[in-house]
C-alpha cells in the first residue's frame, strides 16, 4: 500500500492520546489528512482496494477496540474563517477552541460547549449539546464527503434529533455556523458558571467519553443507573464514577473489553431493573 501520498503515515501505531477514554488500540496505519482532495483520494481508493478504513476526529465519542485491523484516519482540516455572525469551520478544529473564540469575540451560540472536547466534525454528526443546546441549532449548512463526492447540505436536508443525525454515513469536511452578537462579559460569566457545574457534579480528572448513555425522554440515565445500584462498580480498569452514574471512567489502565463489558452489564441491569433499553451514545467500533 502507497498511502504515503495522501498524508503523514505510520504504521502500528497506538491510538491512546487519539480517544479521550485513552484506550490502547494499536492499528495497522495510521494516517493525518490534511487536504480534501487528498483525503477524497484517500478514501477512493481504500474502497476500490476493499481496505477496512476508520475516520476519527477528537476521539471523545468513540469506544476503541485493542487492535484495528486497518486504515485510521485523522483528519485536519482546521480552516476558520469569521464573517461577522457567520463562521465557516474545518471538520478538524476543536469545538471547545470555536467556543472560545467566538465568545471572545462576542458572539452567541456556542457558550455552552466550553470545556466540550472533541472537534467539528464529530460534534455535528452526533450533534453534541448541552444546557438545552445543540450544536444543530447553529448550522447553517456543511459539506460533505459522500460516494467520493463533495457535496453541500443545508439544515433542512439533514435530518437530526437528541445526539444524533442522518450523517454517519458521510465525512463532515467543514461547517458553517449563524451565531448572533451578544455581550460579551454575560457570555464569559455564563460559562464561568456551567465549568463549575461540571466541575462539582463529573469525573473530569479521569479519562471517559462523558455520558455513557442517551438519556430517554422524561428522565435521566444517570438516575436510572444510580438506582439499579450500579454507582462505583468496576469490571477490571473501568468503573461507573461515583460521581456521576452516567460517566464510565478509565480508572486504572482499563481496555478497551473492560468498558464494553461494563456498558453491556449497566444497560443489561437497567434493563432488568427499570425495563427501559438505555441507548449508548458514544460509537463502539
Amino acid at each position: 500500500m502507497n498511502l504515503e501520498k495522501y498524508g503523514n503515515l505510520t504504521s502500528n501505531f497506538n491510538l491512546k492520546n487519539d480517544n479521550t477514554f485513552k484506550i490502547d488500540c494499536i492499528c495497522q496505519y495510521f494516517i493525518i489528512v490534511n487536504d480534501i482532495n487528498k483525503l477524497t483520494e484517500l478514501i477512493k481508493y481504500l474502497k476500490t482496494e476493499q481496505i477496512k478504513y476508520l475516520v476519527i476526529g477528537g476521539g471523545s465519542n468513540i469506544i476503541l477496540p485493542s487492535s484495528y485491523n486497518g486504515v485510521v484516519i485523522k483528519l485536519d482540516l482546521t480552516e476558520l474563517v469569521i464573517n461577522e455572525e457567520v463562521i465557516e469551520v474545518g471538520a478538524g478544529y476543536y469545538l471547545n477552541k470555536l467556543a472560545n473564540e467566538t465568545i471572545n469575540l462576542g458572539l452567541q451560540g456556542l457558550e455552552w460547549a466550553a470545556g466540550i472536547p472533541g472537534q467539528i466534525g464529530g460534534s455535528v454528526v452526533s450533534n453534541a449539546g448541552a444546557y438545552k443546546h445543540e450544536i444543530m441549532d447553529y448550522v447553517i449548512k456543511l459539506d460533505v464527503l459522500e460516494d467520493n463526492e463533495i457535496k453541500t447540505l443545508s439544515n433542512c436536508e439533514i435530518k437530526y434529533g437528541y445526539r444524533e443525525t442522518n450523517l454517519k454515513d458521510k465525512i463532515v469536511l467543514k461547517a458553517y455556523l449563524k451565531l448572533k452578537k451578544a455581550d460579551k462579559e454575560e457570555l464569559i460569566t455564563l460559562v464561568r458558571e456551567n465549568t463549575q457545574k461540571r466541575i462539582s457534579s463529573q469525573p473530569l480528572e479521569y479519562p471517559s467519553v462523558g455520558s455513557i448513555f442517551r438519556n430517554p425522554e422524561g428522565n435521566y440515565a444517570g438516575k436510572l443507573i444510580e438506582e439499579a445500584g450500579l454507582k462505583g462498580l468496576e469490571i477490571g480498569g473501568a468503573q461507573v464514577s461515583e460521581k456521576h452514574a452516567n460517566f464510565i471512567i478509565n480508572k486504572n489502565n482499563a481496555t478497551s473489553e473492560d468498558i464494553i463489558n461494563l456498558v453491556n452489564h449497566v444497560h443489561q441491569k437497567v434493563l432488568e431493573v427499570h425495563n427501559i433499553d438505555l441507548v449508548v451514545e458514544p460509537q463502539i467500533i
